[in-house]
């Protein structure tokens, strides 16, 4: 038997991971902020979009 045993710990070691902020808490019936600026993003590009095709259609009819 070697001279330098160690026993088991008793209770479980802390893995280094420090426990998320109570301020950021997952509430279930609130969507992430991501996700309002994706719509908002969605919209706009999608507005400005229409209204290039738009352009070209007035254009086009000018002519």
């Amino acid at each position: 038997m070697p001279d330098h045993t160690t026993s088991a710990p008793s209770t479980p070691q802390a893995s280094g991971v420090p426990d998320a902020p109570t301020s950021r808490r997952y509430v279930e019936n609130k969507p992430p902020r991501g996700m309002y600026v994706r719509v908002f993003v969605y919209v706009v590009a999608t507005h400005v979009l229409l209204a290039f095709m738009s352009l070209l259609v007035v254009l086009a009819k000018s002519r």
